[in-house]
Formats: structure tokens, sequence, C-alpha cells
């Protein structure tokens, strides 16, 4: 078991599917996001859920709400501000709630390449970089917040900027977005 918390971020909009990806059923769960925290739970000792509200969700877990802003933000930004506000350790495994296949063996890959001279490990396919399926150090705090003040976004230029270790993976059907309802139900094809 991986002693670094793991965070589930799912409080992302879901505009493009139309309406909450966390809430849809999935594997023999009500919500993806109880898929999600039941398998990661066989690799992690903690997991945790990042989102904006946790009563939207009607099942037992440990969630992490996103700061609050003036304006309400549908972005990773704000759930990294409270993550880090939260944990005084060094690291955090980050995954996004709609990515359901990545599995152990990459999760560990992700773990044996990092280090401490990085300010983040993150998954990379052919399509190009997973920001919210890696490693984020301490290191990022600053710069997070840097980020929610000046209402800039982008993890990818972030990690751009940052002392990003990027770990290639050939199969990239593993880190499938759910992000619409064809990707969501040719997902549900796929066995468990």
């Amino acid at each position: 078991m991986i002693d670094t918390p793991c965070i589930i971020f799912a409080g992302g909009k879901s505009s493009r599917m139309g309406e909450d990806k966390a809430l849809l059923p999935f594997g023999d769960f009500s919500t993806l996001t109880e898929f999600q925290l039941y398998r990661l739970k066989k690799i992690f000792k903690n997991v945790y859920i990042s989102c904006k509200d946790k009563t939207k969700f009607d099942f037992e877990a440990s969630f992490i709400e996103d700061i609050k802003t003036a304006e309400e933000i549908y972005a990773p930004t704000t759930g990294f501000v409270a993550i880090f506000q939260k944990f005084k350790i060094q690291k955090i495994f980050v995954i996004s709630v709609d990515t359901p296949f990545v599995g152990n063996k990459e999760i560990k890959e992700l773990f044996e390449n990092d280090g401490e001279e990085y300010d983040a490990t993150i998954a990379k396919t052919k399509e190009g970089i997973q920001p919210l399926c890696g490693i984020y150090h301490r290191s990022l705090e600053q710069s997070f917040q840097d980020m929610l003040h000046k209402d800039n976004h982008k993890l990818g230029f972030l990690l751009k900027n940052s002392k990003t270790n990027y770990i290639f993976f050939e199969k990239s059907s593993l880190f499938m977005n759910l992000n619409r309802k064809e990707e969501y139900f040719d997902a549900l094809k796929l066995s468990f």
C-alpha cells in the first residue's frame, strides 16, 4: 500500500457530458466516484475526494472541498490550494474521477520514477500530457496560489514551467477520459 495520499478530482463542470459525470453509474457502483474510491483504496492507504460540494455525494468518504472564491471556478486550481492547505506532507498523488482504467501498474511506475528533485511526475501518452494523473510536490504550493490569484488555471503551463518528469505510457487507452456520452458508453462496455 502506498503511503502518499491519493486525491480523486471530482469537482469539474462536466459541460461536455451534459451532466455531472462524477455521479454517473459505473461498474457495480452507483457512481463513477465510488468506483474510483473502491479500487484506489486497494492501492493507497488514504484516498480523498476533491470536490466543490460534498453534499452531492450520498456515500461515506473523506472529502476535501475546494476553497471558496468570489466567482465559482471550475478548475483543479481551487482543489490543489485546498489540498495543500489540508496536508503538510511533501507530495500527493492525483487522478481525475473520469479515468477509471489507470491501474496499479501505471501508478507504481509513476512513483518509481518520482524524485525529490522534481516538482511533479506526470503521465504522458501519444495524445499528450495527463495533468490529472501524477504526483505533485509541495514545491508547487505557492505556484497554485499565484495561479488562483491571477485567475490562470492552465495546469499544462504550470508543468511546462516547473521541474516536471513526464513518464510516457504506450497504452493510451488506459488514460481514456470520459468527457462525452459516447466515451462513457464505450467505457461501460469494457470489463472491470
